[in-house]
């Protein structure tokens, strides 16, 4: 239940040496009535979807918030889903998503793509926001730099279908070999390593947008870590960015086109990963969308707010570290820990947040596999809850380990109350069934990110959100050469599957190898499948024209605009 905030007061009485004139009396009574009149207005409609601060007409401007600050707005080296949303509305790639969340031309008007090679026509009205144009030559450079050993990208790995990417990512290639070349300013040519099917979609990932190679030189290594030490050909650009308070975005006027952007700037005035701080801030008029949870939803039912759902195409899971060091590098010990797991308490009974559904595979309901729905087609791992078993997989693991009693694992997590409540829920959980003592390790996101990176963890609450529209885009996220694997994890068969399915243009082949990477991953407990993320939110009934996807920029606002409510 949400708390709900009761004052109370005494009635109002005379005391001595105060007494009312009836006149006064009078007023004060009519003074009541208006005060609770206006408490009763301001309640019923001082909420976001009736806001001045929220939605500002004078100034055509909304405001929202960030569930946490962009660790990263170099497009080389970003890797998570607050600065890829912040990239989409500032940047744009050859191709982009339109409003049904179909492929429209971007920075390329025009491209002729065949099984291995592609030539793409950049149109000539396209420019950065210092008001040069970009060229063919920007896409180069920023791939190139991504694919640089010495940037350390993360997401090196998506520009592997292009020639030579992966052997210059790993050092055995030199940059000038690069399938991608520019032919003059506005023409790129790009060869492919392989049939590619799903290339086209990559191009409107974040890791394939342009850099502008004169400045992004110019910030000697600041690139993307300030407003002012970046360029933008979007349509948006950053005007300020306070760490961990807020960020601005304007109207770029030398985008290419900027009639389609109609909000004048969108101000991202608050940063916060409480769901009950941001539903707060949308009652209280502050912004113009707010997401839900079990807590909170009953509040919004209540006040009769607009509520809307998303499926935003996420995945999560528990990853293990499979370091060598780490006691969860055992199988037996990860087995013994997947046994007791069981998705279906933990989305139904413990987190009860709407939209959420159990996890049963790597790869969620929504993508496509052959003719139909891939997990349709091949439906999964069959798991159940079993402790004996679990208990049998932990004895095993004691006597490999040469442990008397279980160890002592780090679990790594989230600082928000809803991260806490689901790392409390496995605390209790494991040392129930196997006596496993859960240090709970809880940091903000980056720091995170950064403990996940450099191994510090045991267990980590993880997730994947998809990066283009294919199956490849969660089977990939496991294999030994995914800078995202960040537990380590390695299997010569998952490799081995990834790279038919990467390599082959035959529907069929690719999903069964894919079928194959879900069951490796289930017998060898490399992670532990729990739960589909589905959204439930309160949104501003003015704010018209923002669109929601699973794939790419979401929430996207490029094309939103705010209108009035007219009272009937």
């Amino acid at each position: 239940m949400t708390d709900t905030l009761h004052t109370s007061k005494p009635p109002l009485t005379a005391s001595p040496g105060w007494q009312l004139t009836k006149f006064a009396f009078y007023a004060l009574l009519l003074c009541v009535a208006l005060l609770l009149l206006l408490g009763f207005l301001t309640e019923k409609f001082n909420v976001g979807a009736t806001s001045t601060s929220a939605v500002n007409f004078e100034k055509n401007t909304i405001t929202l918030s960030l569930t946490s600050e962009p660790p990263q707005m170099d497009s080389t080296r970003a890797t998570d889903m607050v600065s890829g949303m912040l990239l989409g509305h500032i940047m744009e790639g050859l191709i982009r998503y339109g409003p049904d969340n179909e492929i429209l031309p971007g920075v390329a008007e025009s491209w002729d793509m065949g099984e291995l090679a592609g030539t793409f026509y950049l149109r000539k009205d396209a420019f950065w926001s210092n008001g040069t144009p970009v060229t063919a030559h920007d896409f180069v450079f920023s791939w190139q730099t991504a694919l640089n050993p010495a940037t350390a990208s993360q997401y090196a790995f998506v520009l592997y279908p292009i020639k030579n990417g992966k052997a210059i990512n790993i050092g055995e290639a030199e940059l000038d070999s690069f399938g991608a070349k520019a032919v003059d300013d506005y023409t790129l040519s790009i060869e492919l390593e392989q049939p590619t099917p799903y290339f086209i979609k990559l191009l409107a990932f974040f890791t394939y947008l342009p850099i502008n190679k004169e400045f992004y030189e110019s910030r000697e290594g600041n690139y993307g870590t300030n407003a002012e030490d970046m360029i933008y050909n979007g349509p948006f650009h950053m005007t300020r960015w306070v760490h961990d308070k807020d960020v601005r975005l304007e109207k770029n006027e030398y985008y290419w086109n900027n009639s389609e952007t109609r909000l004048d700037a969108i101000e991202f005035g608050y940063i916060t990963p409480d769901p009950n701080t941001a539903l707060n801030l949308f009652a209280t008029g502050k912004i113009v969308l707010a997401g839900l949870n079990a807590e909170n939803i009953e509040r919004a039912l209540t006040e009769g707010w607009r509520i809307e759902t998303h499926s935003d195409g996420s995945v999560f899971y528990l990853g293990f570290n499979h370091r060598e060091e780490r006691p969860t590098s055992n199988l037996n010990l990860r087995k013994a820990i997947q046994q007791v797991c069981d998705p279906e308490e933990l989305v139904y009974k413990v987190l009860k947040t709407p939209g959420n559904i159990p996890g049963k595979s790597i790869f969620p309901v929504w993508l496509r596999g052959v003719n139909g729905f891939f997990r349709d087609e091949y439906p999964g791992p069959d798991h159940k809850r079993n402790v004996a078993s679990a208990q049998e997989y932990l004895q095993k693991a004691l006597d490999e380990l040469g442990l008397d009693e279980p160890p002592s694992l780090v679990f790594l997590t989230g600082d928000s109350a809803f991260s806490a409540k689901h790392a409390e829920y496995y605390q209790s959980m494991l040392k129930e069934k196997l006596g496993i003592e859960i240090k709970i390790d809880k940091q903000i996101f980056k720091q995170r990110l950064a403990k996940m990176t450099s191994g510090e963890y045991d267990i980590v609450a993880a997730g994947w959100g998809p990066d283009y529209d294919d199956v490849l885009t969660f089977g990939d996220l496991f294999t030994s050469w995914n800078a995202n694997n960040r537990g380590l994890y390695h299997n010569e068969e998952l490799d081995r599957q990834v790279e038919i399915a990467q390599q082959s243009s035959d529907p069929k082949t690719r999903m069964d190898a894919m079928d194959r990477v879900q069951h490796i991953l289930y017998e060898d407990a490399a992670i532990i499948f729990e739960y589909e993320r589905g959204s439930v939110y309160v949104f501003d009934d003015r704010v018209k024209g923002v669109t929601r996807r699973s794939v790419g920029t979401d929430p996207d606002y490029t094309r939103a605009y705010i209108e009035e409510e007219v009272d009937s």
